[in-house]
């Protein structure tokens, strides 16, 4: 759960990029670290794993919004998309405030996007959350496949697949080339800065000062 210091004037949130392996979670974080440098409060942390990473990005999103005139500070995560690594993505979803899911458009990763959503749900819920309820955005990758003799999904079939019950925002987007990136960083947080902004109401109407976990 976000982190409030209203002596500080500072709100802390934690984002996760979940999604099967190599749908480009990894890429997505990278292209942030880049376009958000000057914000950085730690540089890039990457833990590797046979090949699958998990990153760790510490930002203050300055330009993406604000609450009651504090910053926003981002923590942003990846998760391993890898079977084996079901236990560290559980451990990483762990206090999130919103979710980035990084889909594969590729047509031979259809049934992986569906096992990870699924791994996603079953995780939340063993820490008592609901997908349906958090801040959460699908981003379609790989988009810039199409043409290329490479079969990719359509948008309407990932929208079956994967939004017909959720109904979030989506966002095509090319990781590799930075296309669609920041549009859905910004997404994201502003979903999850509004979850915040009713959090921060409830925090005020009991304490109205210090800090507090909510």
């Amino acid at each position: 759960m976000a982190f409030f210091n209203l002596k500080k004037r500072e709100i802390e949130c934690k984002i996760v990029y979940y999604g099967p392996g190599r749908s480009g979670k990894t890429t997505n974080v990278h292209q942030i670290h880049s376009a958000f440098r000057q914000h950085l409060v730690t540089d890039l942390v990457s833990i590797d794993a046979d090949g699958d990473q998990t990153l760790f990005l510490d930002f203050l999103a300055i330009d993406l919004g604000r609450i009651a005139d504090c910053n926003v500070r981002v923590q942003l995560y990846t998760v391993p998309g890898q079977v084996r690594y079901s236990s560290t993505r559980k451990l990483v979803l762990r206090e999130v405030d919103g979710i980035v899911f990084v889909a594969d458009s590729l047509a031979a990763r259809r049934e992986k996007n569906l096992i990870s959503l699924k791994d996603l749900q079953q995780n939340l819920s063993e820490y008592k959350k609901s997908i349906f309820k958090l801040p959460l955005v699908l981003q379609y990758n790989k988009r810039d496949l199409d043409g290329n003799g490479i079969p990719i999904l359509p948008v309407m079939t990932l929208e079956k697949d994967l939004n017909s019950q959720l109904r979030v925002p989506y966002i095509e987007a090319s990781a590799i080339r930075g296309e669609g990136v920041g549009e859905t960083l910004k997404a994201c947080v502003k979903l999850t800065l509004a979850s915040l902004q009713h959090q921060m109401n409830w925090m005020k109407g009991q304490t109205g000062h210090g800090e507090k976990r909510s």
